[in-house]
């Protein structure tokens, strides 16, 4: 079995073409996959509910019971839900590929497949796990040159992928111009949510440059928290103004949306994504999303004040705590050490010891503290790093805790 996974699969494949069942069995059988396959669809759905297997391969074009049919069949069954499907299919228009997502079905191959990549494609839908990719991990303004060598020195970005097709973005700092860069290596139509925490410039400055706003066939939608009489839209479209910037979005090719955002509970693309106002200058949203059994947190930027001073709100730290209570992946604003934070208290953002609080109390199972000041090199990083694994074995708390550097690609 290949390295990209651990677990051996029951998959059953349904294609009429008999040179397809051959490659794509050998394909998985060589990846240590016990395979099924059958050349019709009359009794497949009989053949489905008796072996029970993990996948279904199914061509679109069959005779008979095509393979959208099929789908249909397998997704109005309550016993089969847990069964993942897959369209494998030389039918290329997005038509197709949009209704058979719309049917239920958890991904959708074009043929000819890619030898080199067909298994690990489809063990990656089985494993059904979300990819987070960090793009930029500080705070306020970029930082350049040899200060910032290992964390990176790009501001806040992180892209959370899944495996049905749906894309989110945390953030457009300047780290969304490398994501930007990423996507164009391989381009290809893109649909996605772009989720703004707040529109100060270290948020929203670098959205002028994610190309594939520009491009015609990509669809985008950019939701966030309004400004008392300020839309979404007119956040956005302010900093591309003439005067500041030589581009206005007339210029955007892709189909853009935009949403405001409350603090509230939403359901975006299928996926349930919660919002909660944070303590920081302006209005400003963190997001947790919930995705089966596992839950992401982006909470940045965001202020805990520390007990006893007179800022400190107890009914806010224990609804900030409920709601990041158990996540997967916490990714929060630990700008600063606590010693820093003496001097930058009502600033709007946090230091070390009070996150880390956080971060135990709520059980959050890993720590990624994010938003770093730009003053800080990356020892400097280091030892927040340091002193925050310090203050965990104190408390002999179970989270685990990552300081992040970009490009880091995490998968829960």
């Amino acid at each position: 079995m290949n390295d990209r996974s651990a677990k051996r699969y029951k998959i059953m494949l349904i294609d009429d073409d008999p040179l397809m069942i051959a490659l794509e069995t050998t394909l998985l059988e060589a990846a240590g996959h016990d395979m099924t396959a059958l050349q019709s669809t009359e009794d497949a759905l009989p053949k489905i509910k008796s072996q029970a297997p993990d996948c279904v391969l199914i061509d679109v074009m069959m005779p008979g019971i095509d393979g959208m049919q099929l789908l249909k069949q397998i997704r109005d069954d309550p016993g089969l839900s847990a069964i993942k499907v897959i369209m494998v299919s030389a039918k290329t228009f997005e038509y197709d590929q949009r209704a058979a997502m719309q049917l239920g079905a958890d991904s959708f191959i074009t043929k000819p497949i890619d030898a080199d990549s067909f298994a690990g494609s489809i063990e990656d839908i089985l494993a059904d796990q979300m990819q987070i990719n960090f793009w930029g991990v500080r705070g306020t303004l970029p930082v350049s040159g040899q200060r910032s060598l290992r964390y990176g020195g790009n501001t806040s970005c992180v892209s959370l992928d899944f495996p049905r097709g749906q894309n989110f973005i945390f953030d457009a700092g300047s780290g969304i111009k490398e994501l930007s860069n990423a996507l164009m290596a391989a381009p290809k139509k893109m649909n996605a949510k772009i989720f703004i925490s707040h529109p100060h410039w270290d948020h929203i400055n670098a959205l002028p440059f994610f190309v594939p706003l520009y491009i015609p066939g990509n669809e985008f939608e950019v939701l966030g928290a309004a400004h008392a009489h300020i839309t979404m839209r007119e956040l956005i479209a302010a900093q591309m103004e003439d005067v500041y910037f030589p581009i206005t979005m007339t210029e955007f090719g892709a189909r853009i949306y935009f949403r405001d955002l409350n603090e509230d509970s939403y359901e975006i693309d299928g996926i349930s994504v919660k919002t909660m106002r944070l303590s920081h200058p302006g209005n400003c949203l963190g997001y947790r999303i919930d995705y089966g059994d596992r839950s992401f947190c982006y909470v940045t930027d965001n202020e805990l004040f520390l007990p006893g001073d007179a800022s400190h709100n107890a009914h806010y730290v224990k609804t900030l705590t409920d709601f990041v209570a158990g996540a997967d992946m916490l990714i929060t604003d630990a700008t600063y050490t606590d010693e820093e934070y003496k001097s930058k208290i009502g600033w709007g953002h946090s230091c070390i010891s009070q996150v880390v609080n956080l971060a135990h109390e709520a059980a959050v199972k890993t720590l990624y503290l994010f938003h770093h000041d730009p003053d800080q090199n990356d020892d400097a990083i280091d030892a927040k790093h340091a002193a925050a694994e310090a203050l965990l074995d104190e408390l002999e708390s179970t989270t685990k805790l990552v300081t992040p550097v970009e490009t880091l690609s995490v998968k829960i």
